[in-house]
């Protein structure tokens, strides 16, 4: 599967328009079908580490739940030769798939709250606004993202669902144009992504739209020395979990920071 990709991924490289690949599952969503044990040992036996095969492969992870999860009577397996779970086991594998994702930066999950119809469009929508197009009014609206702030002490680990946790680096670059311009340097285990951002109003009052762009070390250590110096540098530990079908990043600053995050924590 691998190969396949890494030869869809070489010519879209090569391809001198914008290109957009999509990947029915993924890398991670095989750990789903095998013990951890056995996971563990197909890592170490190819050198994958979880940061590159998980955070730096794909842009962006899309979990449909399936229908066994909230729209059970549209679950079957008649006219479906590649499915043959009943509807337990399915649930059971789709946690296990979407939990395998858990810890990628951009990592969305697509519930059955809403009809088949609306949950598509909220798939595109979610594709949309990670490219960085504005879609108007031609969708609905995208889930809104919330951010709460979260007033310590934090529960012990063992009360929160399966978790990753990241060290989390953002720096803000010297920009000539109203947009903002960051880096974020993210990972755990000494294995780090990179992502260039640029967030952007096309016209006053309008929609902002990020576009973030997966960069290498090189370029990363390039484009830092247009560091902001009037900005501080933010430290984070990054929690990534899934609750009720809902993906929770718990943000966790660290020193040095500026006085007003001291014992706070950001989630979105």
């Amino acid at each position: 599967m691998l190969q396949i990709e890494d030869t869809f991924f070489e010519l879209g490289r090569t391809c001198k328009r914008d290109c957009l690949i999509i990947c029915d599952r993924g890398a991670m969503d095989a750990s789903a079908f095998v013990t951890k044990e056995r996971w563990d040992e197909i890592m170490k036996e190819n050198c994958w580490n979880s940061v590159e095969l998980r955070d730096n492969r794909y842009n962006q992870i899309i979990h449909m739940v399936t229908a066994a999860k909230g729209a059970e009577e549209f679950y079957s397996t008649e006219d479906h030769n590649c499915r043959s779970e009943n509807v337990d086991l399915a649930r059971e594998l789709d946690s296990r798939a979407a939990a395998s994702w858990v810890g990628h930066p951009y990592f969305d999950v697509i519930d059955n709250s809403t009809d088949f119809e609306d949950k598509i469009r909220r798939m595109i929508g979610s594709v949309c606004h990670k490219i960085g197009i504005d879609t108007g009014d031609r969708l609905l609206k995208n889930a809104r993202k919330h951010k709460f702030l979260v007033e310590g002490p934090l529960p012990e680990d063992s009360v929160f669902p399966p978790f990753q946790d990241f060290e989390v680096v953002h720096n803000y670059l010297q920009s000539n144009s109203p947009n903002q311009v960051r880096l974020r340097k993210r990972g755990q285990k000494g294995h780090y992504s990179y992502i260039h951002t640029v967030r952007r109003q096309n016209t006053p009052g309008g929609q902002v739209i990020e576009v973030k762009t997966q960069i290498g070390h090189r370029d990363y250590i390039n484009l830092l020395t247009q560091k902001d110096i009037a900005h501080f540098t933010i430290y984070k530990r990054r929690r990534c979990f899934i609750h009720n079908n809902q993906y929770f990043q718990l943000d966790m600053y660290e020193q040095p920071s500026h006085p007003r995050c001291d014992s706070f924590s950001q989630t979105l």
